[in-house]
């Protein structure tokens, strides 16, 4: 008898104990997927440092051709362009709000999103530029791809919450007027390869078809169907 005893009384103590544990398990949080790693906009801003250190302080000549030229632009011009800038007060604003920007869309979209972003909105600001603007004018800079990264982080998490909106209201504001601070400073830009008085013109409308094209490309990839839901 005793020995049953001792049995049960086992029995029920390790019920009781694998009981308390499951109850001490649901009290957990819930674990979450694995959070993803923000690399791509490091790339991206590196990317941006290395080519003005090889553009204004290595002075190597071979950077000036990643320059779009209106006048007989080649195709990679319309990215590549992107990537350079005229001085270091044009780099640094762009710097600061892609780090932003670029960080908020690369959590929503991930690293090819980030990249596709960037890529599409630089080289549609370059294309608007192009048709609007005379012949004889050179565009660089990331700012077309910045309001673009500006329009999708806002677009992606867009609500009609009144907080949100006065938020991005706020938000926006600032960064066109520090963004159009660094094309002001841009125009002093001086010798053979000089944007001269077009540049600050090929901003404003730079800005403006950046931020336009980045709204059309979330309108564009909300209008594909998800595989995932069917």
């Amino acid at each position: 008898m005793v020995p049953s005893l001792s049995r049960r009384s086992m029995h029920l103590r390790s019920a009781g104990n694998s009981d308390m544990m499951s109850q001490l398990e649901l009290g957990k949080p819930e674990e979450k997927g694995p959070k993803k790693r923000v690399n791509g906009i490091f790339w991206i801003l590196l990317l941006n440092i290395g080519i003005y250190v090889a553009d204004h302080l290595f002075k190597i000549r071979g950077i000036k051709a990643l320059y779009f030229y209106h006048a007989r632009p080649a195709w990679y011009e319309f990215i590549t362009s992107a990537f350079c800038h005229a001085n270091w007060n044009h780099l640094s604003s762009n710097l600061f709000f892609l780090y932003i920007f670029g960080k908020l869309v690369e959590e929503e979209e991930g690293n090819f999103g980030l990249w596709l972003s960037y890529i599409v909105t630089g080289a549609g600001a370059n294309l608007v530029s192009w048709l609007v603007l005379p012949r004889n004018s050179v565009s660089i800079g990331a700012s077309g791809a910045v309001f673009g990264l500006f329009a999708i982080s806002v677009l992606v998490k867009m609500s009609w919450d009144w907080r949100k909106m006065l938020e991005v209201l706020i938000l926006g504001q600032f960064v066109i007027e520090k963004v159009m601070e660094a094309a002001q400073a841009s125009v002093g830009m001086s010798g053979p390869f000089a944007i001269g008085t077009y540049f600050q013109n090929i901003n404003h409308i730079a800005h403006l078809s950046g931020a336009l094209v980045g709204a059309a490309l979330i309108l564009l990839i909300s209008r594909i169907p998800n595989k995932s839901s069917d």
